[in-house]
């Protein structure tokens, strides 16, 4: 895999763990669609500015016949991340953050199961990196004593979709526009989130202006640049990588809560922290050829 591909991606995952400290504070008084539908909205500004300043080298890919669209397979994309960051986002009101992380982020092990189920060969080293940095991710989300609540099945189906939508990406980042799929997709997000947050809650304006700065943060750092860079990134990774790169959203959520709200890590988070790097690291290995 490119060195770009695995910075894009870690940066992605940095923007995204970091929002976590956003959310909390973002959430206080406001339900997830609240919450969601402006954070989207913002998003699909920030990423709309790119594409103006894109004009131009787009109109030199038309005139070549390099150009193809990404609005249409955006808005495919757009309904699965609805769906995936909806669940998430709905889960956390009954289940913690780091249960919803460890959970969430089972897509490290069902990526490469999907992507062998659509005809991509998948090495060793691809498995024994996901199930490093898995085990890895359970000691730092997870307490000793874990039990399965309605929170844990809703982030739980989740996760399918969130791998859905990376196996997605991963089929279409290299063949289209990606700012352009980037701005359909949170496009859906942000007219579904607003649709079910007239439809499930009560929109206050007021809650939405106190908490504009975790909505800032959340809508366009972590909306528009890092799922703009999970596409672009997803260009020069393999989808079991990407999905264990993306996975460190926990590591970095972590971390920031440790150094923003002052949390502690024991020594097992530490360890689960070691072991994810272990992960990335021997997921990288051998990469050549593993493409279909």
């Amino acid at each position: 895999m490119e060195l770009r591909g695995t910075l894009m991606l870690l940066g992605a995952s940095f923007l995204w763990g970091t929002t976590f400290v956003a959310q909390m504070s973002g959430m206080d008084g406001l339900g997830p669609f609240s919450y969601a539908a402006p954070r989207f909205l913002l998003g699909v500004i920030s990423v709309i500015v790119v594409w103006l300043l894109q004009s131009k080298e787009r109109a030199k890919l038309r005139r070549a016949g390099k150009y193809k669209s990404g609005f249409g397979v955006g808005l495919i994309s757009g309904v699965i991340m609805f769906v995936a960051s909806s669940l998430q986002q709905v889960s956390m009101v009954y289940t913690t953050a780091g249960k919803a992380a460890f959970i969430t982020c089972l897509y490290i092990v069902f990526v490469p199961i999907g992507a062998v189920l659509l005809g991509k060969i998948i090495r060793r080293e691809n498995w024994i990196g996901a199930f490093t940095a898995l085990v890895g991710l359970y000691l730092l989300a997870v307490n000793e004593e874990f039990s399965l609540g309605i929170g844990d099945v809703i982030v739980f189906v989740s996760s399918f979709f969130w791998t859905a939508q990376i196996l997605f990406i991963d089929r279409f980042a290299s063949r289209v526009d990606v700012i352009e799929l980037s701005v359909a997709q949170l496009f859906v997000c942000f007219v579904f989130s607003s649709i079910a947050m007239t439809v499930f809650e009560t929109p206050n304006v007021g809650a939405m202006l106190d908490a504009w700065f975790p909505i800032f943060y959340g809508g366009v750092m972590s909306a528009g640049v890092a799922f703009t860079l999970q596409i672009y990134g997803q260009k020069y990774a393999e989808p079991s990588t990407a999905a264990i790169l993306m996975s460190f959203e926990a590591l970095f959520g972590a971390l920031s809560s440790w150094i923003i709200l002052g949390e502690q890590m024991s020594s097992r988070e530490i360890f689960g922290c070691a072991l994810m790097l272990i992960g990335m690291i021997v997921s990288q290995l051998k990469l050549s050829g593993a493409r279909r």
